[in-house]
């Protein structure tokens, strides 16, 4: 079989969701890893006055892409915009678009879907299912097409313990569903949908699940795979460690805490939390396309598909997550924040919901009370009331664990040359998660919120002085709540005046220990 690079070399690629998290990261590695590739064609919508050359041209230019831009000046040349809408007819495709790629295209990687969990079910059909829909009908057209690799969620099938590397027959027929979906309002859509749903906690997880299956159904003679990323965060090592660009998934969440905007979360600390990086992600995705490709002579019988988690391989887990969270944020501080960061994972709801009004809802009403009356516009519940809503939506995830089976990964791995191994590298293996937590936290300092590290000391000093204020503060709340007490009630003195001759008597046999020494 021939390496990686060689496969991609002289080949045209094409990507949805290329203006996505995991399609910038595909865009760059195709183009950085394999030179040779021929031409990169993106499928991108027009979105707030932009075209979608407009929209290609800022994303390029963005960080990710500055390793590229130094090993291959000219890259952007092979990067070519095709203008598309994934929910209209025919992808909003121009005829002249249509026969282009009909003609061209060797590999397609679909990576468009939405990931807002909390999606209406026809939003989210129309998104994750019947664009899919469309692709494969494109895909059918395609002359010179050897692989389409369809990119679902390791979550697709939550309602399993154990998820293998299968596609799972849903319990309805998703042509009926589409057929009822047509017609039905959105009042009794709404209405339906947890009778749909059933064990499922989202309508992304529920219509990701029924697009595995359409593909399977509807593949017919293309050359499919399907891969399955769990939990996708920052990059661990390409094109340099810590990458994210945005807030979605546990980035938010990591920045509230670090904020010491959040201090309670229900999750269980023992949970696996299946963290994967996105290069790990991108680098299996690029292989599993090159695999089945390669394969013309002894092409698998079914599609292969691709768990790609970390949880049955290197686990770890949702109370190691916190710890790593604190120690980080407390050692390289994000600047101006709100409290000291001490996050703390609660599996008891009744203990979370306590600790959420003491900790979260009292002191935002409280800021918000101060922002009003010195003149400013208060933030600090709307921010509060955001947070709660997506850890919510995580809460799930955050309090179970799955049993995946990796075998046909591991397969995958095997068949890498030694250089394709180090170059391509999926091998979570060898991850360290607490040099890639630590880089994880500080991707979100440097890379989302754009905050320079020369900016350290002075957040040092601040939480400094949070950590001050607070102690300060407890100090004197415990003196006058006591006072108040022990004022009215002769047990209340007798206990304090005990603990404080205890205390005494303790403090003076330590000192003649101390001089008898």
């Amino acid at each position: 079989m021939v390496t990686i690079p060689e496969y991609y070399a002289g080949k045209n690629v094409l990507i949805t969701g290329a203006t996505g998290f995991m399609g910038k990261v595909l865009l760059e590695k195709l183009l950085r890893s394999c030179p040779g590739v021929k031409s990169v064609y993106v499928m991108v919508r027009s979105k707030a006055g932009q075209s979608p050359q407009t929209r290609i041209t800022e994303m390029i230019n963005c960080k990710l892409f500055e390793k590229v831009q130094e090993e291959q000046p000219d890259f952007a040349e092979k990067i070519i915009a095709v203008s598309s809408d994934l929910v209209l007819p025919e992808l909003d495709l121009s005829k002249d678009d249509q026969s282009i790629l009909a003609e061209k295209i060797h590999v397609v990687f679909h990576c468009a879907a939405t990931i807002r969990f909390n999606e209406a079910l026809k939003d989210a059909m129309q998104l994750n299912v019947l664009a899919t829909q469309k692709m494969l009908a494109l895909a059918h057209r395609m002359k010179h097409l050897e692989v389409f690799l369809h990119v679902s969620t390791a979550y697709a099938n939550c309602n399993r313990e154990l998820i293998e590397e299968v596609v799972y027959p849903p319990a309805v027929d998703y042509r009926k569903l589409i057929d009822s979906l047509d017609w039905m309002d959105d009042e009794l859509v709404s209405a339906l949908t947890p009778k749909l749903l059933g064990e499922r906690p989202n309508t992304y997880t529920y219509t990701k699940a029924l697009a595995e299956y359409m593909v399977q159904q509807e593949a017919g003679d293309l050359n499919v795979a399907i891969i399955r990323p769990s939990i996708v965060g920052a990059s661990w090592k390409e094109p340099f460690p810590g990458w994210i660009d945005n807030f979605n998934g546990p980035s938010g969440i990591f920045i509230a805490a670090g904020k010491g905007i959040l201090r309670t979360m229900r999750a269980s600390n023992d949970a696996v939390a299946d963290l994967v990086p996105v290069d790990v992600v991108i680098n299996a995705t690029v292989a599993a396309a090159w695999y089945s490709g390669s394969q013309t002579h002894s092409r698998p019988r079914n599609l292969l598909v691709y768990n790609c988690t970390t949880g049955g391989i290197n686990p770890f887990h949702w109370g190691e997550v916190e710890n790593c969270i604190n120690m980080t944020f407390k050692t390289n501080p994000l600047e101006q924040a709100f409290r000291r960061p001490n996050v703390n994972l609660r599996s008891n709801p009744f203990t979370n919901q306590y600790w959420t009004t003491v900790s979260h809802t009292l002191p935002a009403l409280l800021y918000d009370a101060y922002l009003r009356l010195s003149g400013h516009k208060p933030w600090m519940m709307k921010t509060i009331t955001r947070l709660h809503k997506a850890m919510m939506v995580l809460e799930y995830f955050t309090s179970h664990s799955w049993v995946w089976n990796n075998d046909n990964l591991s397969m995958l791995m095997a068949q890498l040359s030694l250089e394709d191994k180090k170059v391509f590298n999926f091998d979570v293996r060898q991850l360290h998660w607490a040099e890639y937590m630590e880089n994880y936290c500080m991707g979100t300092k440097k890379y989302v919120l754009n905050e320079e590290l020369s900016g350290l000391p002075a957040a040092r000093k601040h939480l400094n002085k949070l950590r001050n204020i607070r102690y300060t503060f407890n100090t004197v709340l415990v003196v006058l709540i006591w006072r108040v007490f022990i004022a009215r009630s002769q047990m209340a003195r007798n206990i304090w005046y005990f603990v404080v001759s205890l205390c005494f008597k303790f403090l003076s046999y330590f000192r003649a220990s101390s001089t008898m020494r």
